[in-house]
């Protein structure tokens, strides 16, 4: 069985829920509504995209397969591991490049993300992009391009559901 079993719900008002269930049978979830109902379940995939293809350990979804709760994101900030923090820079870079409509090249990625990554408010939280290979850039591009897809077939009132496993 893997981790956790990630489940993206498009609810027919154009909110979205993700929930998800840990190996032991646990559950969190989180609606997500207005806006955020459009903006999350991409974030939510590029997190998968990235904890996936770079094996992060503890990221957004091994936290969670842990036992952390999605709502400790918000209350937890200085208590996230720096690998969770690292991971979300990593997504945060994708999704400038997704918003900016086109593939930058590996050393645009890179330099955007140390502008970024540089950028980081409170100084203290401040860490470097870690080294992305155009490898890691092109795998990381080609599995997110497929949960949009699959993200994008899910009709009103259906649900995506991923299986995340952490490397061993």
């Amino acid at each position: 069985m893997p981790d956790l079993l990630i489940r993206i719900k498009r609810a027919t008002d154009g909110s979205a829920a993700l929930t998800c269930v840990r190996a032991d049978g646990s559950v969190t979830w989180q609606r997500q509504v207005g806006p955020l109902g459009a903006f999350f379940p991409t974030h939510d995939l590029t997190h998968y995209a990235v904890e996936t293809t770079l094996g992060y350990r503890q990221g957004f979804y091994g936290l969670i397969a842990d036992g952390w709760e999605i709502a400790d994101f918000e209350t937890a900030k200085g208590d996230i591991p720096r690998e969770a923090r690292e991971a979300e820079l990593v997504v945060g870079v994708f999704e400038m490049e997704l918003r900016m409509g086109r593939d930058w090249s590996g050393s645009e990625l890179r330099e955007q993300g140390e502008r970024y990554a540089s950028s980081t408010r409170p100084e203290r939280a401040r860490m470097p992009l870690p080294p992305l290979t155009d490898d890691d850039i092109a795998r990381v591009r080609a599995l997110r391009a497929a949960v949009f897809a699959q993200w994008e077939a899910v009709g009103p009132g259906d649900t995506l559901e991923l299986a995340f496993s952490r490397p061993t």
